[in-house]
């Protein structure tokens, strides 16, 4: 169930009570979803969560603290404005979905930027994956796969192109932040081995996935 959401139309939704620094430890599986203000990470959490796609413009998210299945979820703003609401969960986070529209290049140019405050505020062996979202809109495209694909390779991070709106890689891709984290907490040393970017580039070519842990 989601916590401090209500109807998206009624105004911005604000943050759970007590910040991640100060609540008790929460569930394995932290995951925390970053990137420009209308990139969709809000739509792409519901699209998770409910399996449907919240069409409209939405008022500025300040922050959603979801428990999905396997996973702790937080929705953030990427407004300058409330980035220092952003920088307080850092530090809990487990693993990390950066979202750029690839119909937007600002938002794609600031990936960077994105990338070097991930490396400042958040822990540092934190889970990061890289997504090309509102791939749907291809007339629209400015970004290049391949652009993405680059970039994530850059920083050794896995990536693909999703999209909100028709649940596009969506389950793919909590599917392998939960396996990687599963598998983290669980990780001896003659136990099997998992790469997360392995498991997604095999994942993508299948014409469809994915069963949840």
């Amino acid at each position: 169930p989601a916590q401090g959401l209500g109807p998206r139309s009624q105004g911005a939704v604000q943050a759970p009570e007590g910040s991640p620094a100060s609540s008790p430890p929460s569930p394995r599986g932290q995951v925390m979803l970053l990137g420009d203000s209308g990139v969709g990470k809000t739509c792409f959490l519901i699209q998770f969560k409910d399996g449907a796609f919240l069409s409209g413009t939405f008022i500025a998210t300040v922050g959603i603290d979801f428990r999905v299945r396997w996973l702790q979820i937080w929705d953030t703003a990427g407004q300058e404005r409330f980035r220092s609401v952003t920088h307080a969960y850092y530090r809990d986070a487990q693993a990390l979905l950066l979202l750029y529209d690839i119909t937007n290049k600002s938002s794609f140019d600031n990936i960077r930027a994105w990338l070097t405050e991930i490396h400042e505020y958040a822990q540092r062996d934190v889970v990061i994956m890289l997504l090309g979202n509102k791939a749907d809109v291809s007339s629209e495209r400015v970004i290049r796969s391949e652009d993405g694909e680059t970039l994530a390779r850059e920083y050794g991070v896995p990536f693909m192109e999703t999209s909100a709106k028709t649940g596009m890689n969506v389950e793919l891709a909590f599917l392998a932040i939960a396996k990687e984290l599963k598998y983290r907490s669980l990780w001896q040393p003659d136990g099997p081995h998992f790469q997360i970017r392995d498991f997604v580039e095999s994942q993508k070519k299948q014409p469809s996935c994915c069963s949840f842990l």
